[in-house]
């Protein structure tokens, strides 16, 4: 099954593509501390599902963070994910994008594209309302085509 159909199905049985309110509707609890130049990670202890954002981060960040992470629980979920550091939120390891790109299927879905009657909204709009890193819009697909090459 592709990303897009795991989001999808996510979205759809949830109600939401907020990906705080998933996590606490599947039961992974959601820390705020100090890591320092790490953005976050994902790890389980004693099988509880465990997501970690840095408390200093921006909001729209942390955001961004606990879709990746929540990517990482749904896609990888007995992995312990070393710590999403800003130098490497854009890695090449394939479960690190994966989980960048279960992110930015989770908070840019194909609707905010197609449903925007404003004309002057655009994908940088999006992004930014949506808090994803604009060097990750290559993994934003819309009908099995990238919105960017």
């Amino acid at each position: 099954m592709s990303i897009k159909s795991i989001v999808n199905q996510l979205i759809k049985k949830y109600g939401t593509n907020d990906p705080f309110k998933l996590a606490e509707y599947m039961g992974v609890l959601i820390v705020f501390e100090p890591l320092g130049n790490a953005l976050g990670y994902y790890n389980k202890h004693f099988r509880v599902p465990i997501i970690h954002i840095n408390e200093n981060a921006d909001r729209k960040l942390q955001i961004f963070i606990c879709g990746h992470e929540l990517g990482h629980y749904i896609q990888h979920e007995d992995i312990n994910t070393s710590f999403l550091k800003k130098h490497t939120l854009f890695s090449t390891d394939k479960i690190e994008i994966e989980a960048n790109t279960f992110a930015v299927e989770l908070l840019l879905p194909d609707d905010l594209f197609l449903e925007q009657n404003d004309s002057s909204f655009t994908i940088y709009d999006a992004i930014e309302e949506n808090g994803v890193p604009k060097e990750l819009l290559s993994l934003k697909t819309i009908d099995g085509k990238k919105i960017l090459p």
